[in-house]
Parts: structure tokens; C-alpha cells; sequence
């Protein structure tokens, strides 16, 4: 007897050994399992990542999950309480599992055999959402109950807490507190009442059907029990409860407008942070940087809704584009980008499509690099003659050749065979070394590239580029979107530099920015009604299949602060799509813009000479005299001599040659320069001669037109 009882002890003793190691192994399984199901990467939460102004003004968001992560000493203790009373109100006692809720869960899964999901802690909903599926099976609730006694060993209860308060789903695409606090009241999370508080937190368990934006009756109900739980929890007095509950919900939120004059502007950016700072998008999207962009906001909307208007635009079709890029002349930073007249996200950008830019090459790639040699400055007389070069035949656009013409007045008036004949002088290799020096290349060796006869061309932000440089003495700078680049930590990442390059000398920069404000004041672009500081190059391309039309339409013009380049034409070209306006419409919209910013920035009326440049004077123009006189005077010493007259140029650099004719021919006898009079001494009444005067201009030394001829007796 005393053995079997002795045996039976012994067996007892044996169960409990054997549940005891059970038990150990048991939970080493949970714990070692837990490792498997939780890990430290998926508490790095996708952020939004924002772009904003130099000002600080923010621009926009850019997320896969609208996040923007605070930590838990940012978030008041009473919100903390809201969500806990709700959601799980042992928290602080359990050890990430509440057993009697799980053993309440599974008494239901047995007794109606479904897959019912239990009342699970914070931390289990925390594994849950970060780390495994939302599958309804016994295998996940273990996982997740594995996962949750893990996290609690080795996270405190308040990091727990912040993750779950900065993960959680409110609806409305909303991830976040500090995000929905911003969406539902229009402030941080610091800032929120117990009330408000107690609203956010009544909607993680059914955003659909909580949220005051969709049933206010059931958001007041959901959250006046949020606020009953905090009052049974002793969170909130007696006092406190009634009155949070006899509160409105108290929406507050900030206009949200579309904003569709961004879209090309945010592309850009996404697309510089890709290249310069090697993030995938995926990582912008989802990485919570901080971007600073030097948008100008208000240039961007003024150019967008310029863009709009149909008074620019005129062609065989509806769906003529554009395309305008704004830069800032001190630091090239893209002011306003549009890469359409009305672009979604992901559309194409034409700023960089390549287009024949027509005549708006020629300052850049003809008149640029000649005036770095030192035998042309811009008055230097260039031929304006017809010529063949092989196969090549180039025309004047009005049929006029002058025969000779200042490098100047070929710019300004946009002769075609000045330009192709000065290219053919300085050589096609040199001029396209110019720009090869700040990275723009192109196949094309012909002479053809003088008026922008080229196969694919360049792009409008490539003019942009090339142009903004004459203001700044030269120096070329890639155009950027972006300034700064910060992570979610504060720290500033590091960009791909680009080196300083030079595209033509300062002397060479200013005489160019001289003869482009000649463009606007007397030549192709002078028909606009603007009184400041202005100089660019009109431009335009013919229709390949219909005469008397256009393909492309330029203008590139440039003030002390910015340089403006548009474009304007069809994608495609064909017989169906031709322009009936050339230059004209992108020169009229680009001055426009420029009008309205002129509004608010007061630009100068003049540019500034930069220091130890040569100025370069206004040309002279030459008008023919047709009022001369002759008067004979007697004097008793100097006895007879004649006085010439005549009304002289405002100008007073103007030579003037007088010339006497007689039996012999002409021959000069005298000059004069910027007077109206000359007296000719010694003269022989018997011979009765003839007299005219000859203008000349002093930078050319051309004569003009003679005068009328008169005698004196």
C-alpha cells in the first residue's frame, strides 16, 4: 500500500516536472518565436516626406502613407489616455497579451466555430499592423500573441505607444495622429482638447463609420463613450466628463484646394532628388524628408493661369502646348516650371522635349563666339548677301540683303544669311565648343544650326540656361529645383556638385545682353508695350508641310532678376497640326509675365554695367539730309565765302563730309561732327561751284545717303 501511494506520488511529481519543463519550453518557444515575428525595421514608419519654400512655406506632401511622425513626448498625456481607455484599458498592467480577453476570444471562436477577431491589446494591434497580415486564423493570433509578449520585453510601455499612436489608420488616407490632428482640427497634436482627443481616438475601430465627415451622430456617440471609459478609468473628474460630452466635435479644417499649377514643378523635383541625391521615389515617398525648393509660389500660379489663356495661341487645332520656364538671374534656381498648359502628375514635360529653337540660337551659337574673337565687336560690318554654301541656299525671312550690316543690326533684325555667312567665318566646330564647355551638345555640324536647323534642337530649359548667363557675366549655372535636401533626422544629405563653367567672357556677356535689349526696343520683339529693363531673342521654325505656317514658336528673354523662356507649338507636327502665328504669341505671353511681376518686384528700367566691362554706345543711325542751304556772305578781310546749313541728327556723334563739285568731280573739302554748319572760305564766284553733304557713322564709318545739292550763286 505505503508503495503504491509512493508511486503514485512519484508520477505527481513527474506531471508537475514535465508541466514545469513544458511550460519553460513553452514560453522560450513564445519568446524565441517572437523574434521571428517581430523586427525593429517595421518600427521605421513610411513618412511623408515634405517639399517646401526657402520661406518655409510648405508647397507639398509626398506620400505612399500620409504620415508625419511625432514622439511621445510631443503627444499629451489625455490623448494618450483616450486612446488606452478605449482601446485597451489593462495596458499598462499586461505584459502585451491580456489573457482573459484572448481566453474570452477563443470560449467565442469555439462555441460559434468562426474566426471572430478577439479584443487584442494595443501592442498585439501595434505586431498586428506592422508585421503580419490582417488573415482571421488561430496561427496569426498565435503569431501575434508570440510577437506581442516579445515587443513587451523589449520595448518600454511608452515607445509601445508612440509607435501604435503614429502607425494607426484614421481614414481618409490619414496614418498618424499628428496627421489626423492636422485633418480633422487644423492643428498639431499638442495642441488638441480632451474632447478632441477622445474624437480621434473613436475612430481607429471603424474609420468608415466613425468619422464625423461621414456620420456625425455616431462620431458623437463613439466618442462620448471614448470619454465614459476615460471617466470609469479615473482619467477625467465627474466635472470634466460632462463637460467634454456637452461639446460640439468642433471640426476645423483648413481649405485644402487643388493645386494644378504645381504638377510639373513637383515632377521636377521628384526627379533632381532621384538623379542628384540618388533616392528612389519609393524612398521619397515614403522616407519623411524635408525638401526645399525655390519655387516661387506666386510666379508659379501668375505663369499657370497666363498659360490658360487662349489669346496666345493660334493654330489649326485645339490642343496647341506650351511649355515656360522661369529663372532666377542671381542663382538659377527654377523659379516657375510648366511642362504643358494644363499638366497632371507624370505627364510629359516639354521643358525637356528638344525643339528647333529657330532664330533664338544665333545669339548663342553665332554671335556668342564670334565676339570672343577679337576682331569682331558688334558693329563690325558682316555680309548680307545671298549665298549657296554646297547644297545650303539661306534666305532672309523678308527677302531683304542690305549688302553689308553691323553684327548688330543682323542680330536685332534677325538676318538669317548675316548669321549662317559669320558662322561659316568662325568655323562650326568652334561655336559648338562653346557650348560643349557647359555640357550642351547636339550631332549637327552644318551650317543650318546658325538659324537652329537642327534635328532634335534643345530644350526649353536649356535656353533658359544659356540665356540667363549674359546677365551673369557668363557664368552658366545648371538649373535646379532643389536647395536642401534634409532626412526625417535633421541632417542635411549631400548632393552630386556641379562644376562652375563659364559659357562666353563678361565683355562678351554684356555686349550680347546690349544687342538682345536692341531685339526689344527696335527690332523683331519691338512691338510689346513694356518700359523696364528687357532683352531677348524672338524665334520660330517653319512648317515643314504648309507654307506660311509654324512649327515652333520661341521667345527667351531676360531682366535684372529673371530669365523667361517659352515655347509653343503642337507634339506633333503634320499636316493637320501648323500654327498661323509665329514669335509673336510666346513674346506677347512672356512680357506679360513679366508685366505682372513688375507689379510686385518694381524692376529697374535699366540693366547695370558690371565693373571693368566696356559699355557698348547705342549704334548710330544715319538719316538722309534734305534741307541743305547755302547763304554767300562778303567780308572786307576774308572777302566772299558760302555758309552751309542744314539740320542735323539729335545724335551728335554724327561725322558729316562736305563735298564741293565742280568740272573736276567731287571732292571733299571739309567735315564737321554733330553741328549743322559749315562756311566754305576762299571762294571763287567765277566757277559758281556745287555743294552736298555725306552723313557717316562713326562706328562703321559708312557714309549714308548724299544730300540735296546746292549752289551759292
Amino acid at each position: 500500500m505505503a508503495f503504491a501511494i509512493k508511486k503514485k506520488w512519484k508520477w505527481i511529481l513527474y506531471a508537475i516536472l514535465a508541466l514545469l519543463v513544458l511550460s519553460v519550453l513553452g514560453y522560450l518557444f513564445i519568446l524565441l518565436g517572437g523574434r521571428f515575428v517581430v523586427d525593429e525595421k517595421h518600427f521605421v514608419f513610411s513618412e511623408s516626406t515634405v517639399i517646401e519654400t526657402e520661406d518655409g512655406e510648405q508647397v507639398m506632401k509626398l506620400y505612399d502613407e500620409n504620415r508625419t511622425y511625432v514622439p511621445s513626448d510631443q503627444i499629451p498625456d489625455h490623448v494618450k489616455e483616450a486612446f488606452v481607455a478605449i482601446e485597451d484599458r489593462r495596458f499598462y498592467d499586461h505584459s502585451g497579451v491580456d489573457f482573459r480577453s484572448i481566453a474570452r476570444a477563443v470560449y467565442t471562436d469555439l462555441v460559434t466555430w468562426s474566426k471572430k477577431e478577439g479584443a487584442s491589446t494595443i501592442t498585439q494591434q501595434l505586431v498586428k499592423n506592422t508585421s503580419l497580415t490582417n488573415e482571421k486564423s488561430w496561427l496569426r493570433k498565435t503569431k501575434e500573441a508570440m510577437g506581442a509578449i516579445y515587443l513587451e520585453r523589449i520595448k518600454s510601455k511608452d515607445e509601445i505607444l508612440e509607435y501604435y499612436l503614429n502607425e494607426i489608420y484614421f481614414g481618409h488616407g490619414i496614418y498618424g495622429i499628428e496627421e489626423a490632428s492636422q485633418y480633422f482640427f487644423s492643428k498639431s497634436v499638442n495642441e488638441l482638447s480632451i474632447s478632441e482627443g477622445a474624437m480621434l481616438a473613436a475612430l481607429p475601430k471603424a474609420p468608415n463609420t466613425y468619422s464625423p465627415l461621414k456620420d456625425e451622430e455616431k462620431a458623437i456617440e463613439r466618442r462620448n463613450l471614448v470619454l465614459s471609459n476615460m471617466y470609469e478609468q479615473d482619467y477625467l473628474t465627474a466635472e470634466q466628463l460632462k463637460r467634454e460630452q456637452g461639446k460640439t466635435i468642433g471640426l476645423n479644417q483648413s481649405d485644402r484646394q487643388d493645386s494644378p499649377w504645381l504638377n510639373t514643378y513637383i515632377d521636377m523635383v521628384m526627379d533632381e532628388v532621384e538623379k542628384d541625391y540618388h533616392l528612389t521615389k519609393n524612398e521619397i515617398l515614403t522616407g519623411g524628408y524635408d525638401i526645399t525648393v525655390g519655387i516661387d509660389l506666386s510666379i508659379q500660379e501668375t505663369t499657370y493661369h497666363e498659360l490658360q489663356k487662349d489669346d496666345y495661341f493660334h493654330g489649326s487645332q485645339d490642343n496647341i502646348q506650351a511649355a515656360m520656364v522661369v529663372l532666377d538671374e542671381e542663382n538659377g534656381l527654377i523659379r516657375a516650371a510648366h511642362g504643358g498648359r494644363n499638366n497632371n502628375r507624370g505627364d510629359l514635360n516639354r521643358l525637356y522635349v528638344r525643339r528647333q529653337p529657330g532664330s533664338t540660337m544665333k545669339p548663342v551659337i553665332v554671335y556668342g563666339p564670334a565676339l570672343e574673337k577679337s576682331i569682331y565687336e558688334p558693329y563690325t560690318l558682316i555680309d548680307d548677301v545671298q549665298k549657296s554654301y554646297g547644297d545650303y541656299s539661306p534666305k532672309n525671312y523678308d527677302g531683304v540683303y542690305e549688302g553689308k550690316v553691323t553684327m548688330y543690326d543682323a542680330l536685332i533684325k534677325s538676318k538669317n544669311v548675316a548669321a549662317v555667312d559669320l558662322l561659316n567665318e568662325i568655323g562650326v566646330k568652334y561655336a559648338k565648343d562653346y557650348l560643349k564647355n557647359v555640357g550642351i551638345q547636339f550631332e549637327e555640324q552644318g551650317l543650318s544650326i546658325a538659324l537652329g536647323g537642327m534635328e532634335e534642337g534643345l530644350t526649353p530649359v536649356q535656353m533658359a540656361s544659356l540665356y540667363r548667363t549674359f546677365y551673369d557675366e557668363g557664368r552658366f549655372i545648371t538649373p535646379k529645383t532643389v536647395v536642401e535636401v534634409k532626412n526625417r533626422d535633421g541632417d542635411v544629405l549631400g548632393r552630386d556638385e556641379d562644376e562652375e563653367k563659364r559659357l562666353f567672357s563678361k565683355q562678351t556677356s554684356w555686349y550680347l545682353t546690349r544687342m538682345l535689349e536692341g531685339v526689344v526696343t527696335e527690332g523683331t520683339a519691338s512691338f510689346v508695350d513694356y518700359n523696364k529693363a528687357l532683352a531677348g531673342k524672338t524665334g520660330s521654325t517653319q512648317h515643314p508641310h504648309r507654307s506660311g505656317a509654324y512649327k515652333d514658336a520661341w521667345f527667351v528673354g531676360f531682366n535684372t532678376d529673371y530669365t523667361i523662356a517659352t515655347w509653343i507649338g503642337y507634339d506633333q507636327s503634320n499636316e493637320d497640326h501648323y500654327m498661323t502665328q509665329g514669335s509673336k504669341a510666346p513674346t506677347q505671353l512672356t512680357t506679360s509675365i513679366f508685366r505682372q511681376l513688375d507689379e510686385t518686384h518694381s524692376f529697374p528700367v535699366a540693366f547695370e554695367k558690371p565693373e571693368r566691362v566696356k559699355e557698348l554706345e547705342n549704334p548710330v543711325r544715319l538719316s538722309k539730309i534734305t534741307d541743305l542751304k547755302a547763304n554767300v556772305s562778303v567780308g572786307w578781310r576774308s572777302g566772299v565765302h558760302v555758309k552751309l546749313t542744314w539740320t542735323p541728327s539729335a545724335d551728335e556723334r554724327v561725322v558729316y563730309h562736305i563735298y564741293r563739285e565742280s568740272g573736276n568731280g567731287p571732292k571733299k573739302i571739309g567735315e564737321v561732327t554733330g553741328e549743322g554748319s559749315y562756311r566754305v572760305n576762299s571762294v571763287k564766284v567765277f566757277q559758281n561751284p556745287s555743294y552736298y553733304v555725306v552723313p557717316v557713322n562713326p562706328q562703321t564709318k559708312e557714309e549714308g545717303e548724299r544730300s540735296n545739292t546746292v549752289t551759292a550763286f
